[in-house]
């Protein structure tokens, strides 16, 4: 949401100042160079990355229109599906649990949450590790370095798209000169006419320039930006999930787990004991 208002901010204040100045907006209307530059970027894309990487970088687009998911309520619910989980699993012991979590979409637990059931990659690296805790045969050690592997090769993931948007938005100044250069060109044949028409020319190549400097750091280059805080804030919160699981394993009791969860949510997004408690409580809180 903020970035469609930060799109309009930054094309307002363009033409606005623009028009303050007595300019036609017609004059920057030039099919040609959108042509060249945006089928050009376009077109790098399509060279420098594979087809999941050009679908990721897609999804991540559509996933900065939408905000990031991650937000106070995802994790108020999620230190609550702690709480439940393991109460769970205490009272019912080890054979509740691995059916828990062997089909969680079935879960009488999971199904209650269905704000974490969204997100399948959350849903398989939670369920994927108490599978292995279940078995008994790794310490608590050794699947906390599991996690943090799974972690990692996961945000390298998320990576991907953000690094192919910025190689995109980086490309276009030059785009924008080869499409103002392409334009000079075509001015140069054009020497000796009317001194109207050469004119013309000349504002369509500068266009091409100034086409190329906005999109880079007016709109991808932010939006790339932006993707990578979505991405840092993903990552937090799948530690949540890690720091959760850990103390459960450890042996814990419940509560403890999710508070160890609480304690390593992002301040900004950080739900407080009281809340916490209401909501593991069933109270107003949830």
């Amino acid at each position: 949401m903020f970035a469609i208002v930060g799109f309009i901010i930054v094309s307002g204040a363009i033409i606005g100042g623009y028009l303050m100045e007595h300019g036609v907006l017609a004059v920057l209307f030039q099919p040609a160079e959108l042509v060249i530059i945006v089928g050009a970027a376009l077109g790098t894309v399509l060279i420098a990355n594979p087809l999941p990487v050009i679908v990721k970088l897609l999804k991540s687009i559509l996933g900065v229109l939408k905000g990031s998911p991650h937000n106070k309520a995802l994790y108020l619910e999620t230190l609550k599906m702690f709480n439940a989980l393991f109460v769970s699993a205490r009272k019912n012991g080890a054979t509740k649990l691995e059916a828990d979590v062997e089909d969680p979409h079935k879960s009488d637990v999971f199904t209650k949450f269905p704000g974490f059931l969204k997100d399948h990659h959350a849903v398989d690296f939670l369920c994927d590790t108490l599978r292995m805790s279940i078995s008994g045969q790794m310490d608590p050690f050794a699947l906390d370095s599991m996690m943090e592997l799974d972690m990692e090769v996961h945000h390298k993931e998320t990576q991907m798209p953000i690094g192919a948007l910025n190689a995109v938005a980086d490309s276009l100044p030059g785009l924008g000169i080869v499409a103002a250069v392409l334009g000079v060109v075509i001015t140069m044949q054009s020497l000796g006419g009317p001194p109207e028409e050469i004119g013309h020319k000349v504002g369509a190549a500068l266009v091409g320039t100034f086409l190329g400097i906005l999109l880079c750091y007016g709109f991808l280059g932010p939006l790339a930006s932006n993707m990578g805080k979505i991405a840092d804030s993903e990552g937090a919160y799948y530690n949540t999930l890690r720091v959760g699981v850990i103390a459960y394993i450890r042996g814990n009791p419940p509560i403890l787990c999710a508070e160890f969860a609480r304690r390593a949510v992002p301040h900004e997004v950080r739900p407080t004991f009281k809340e916490m408690e209401k909501a593991c409580k069933g109270g107003a809180a949830a």
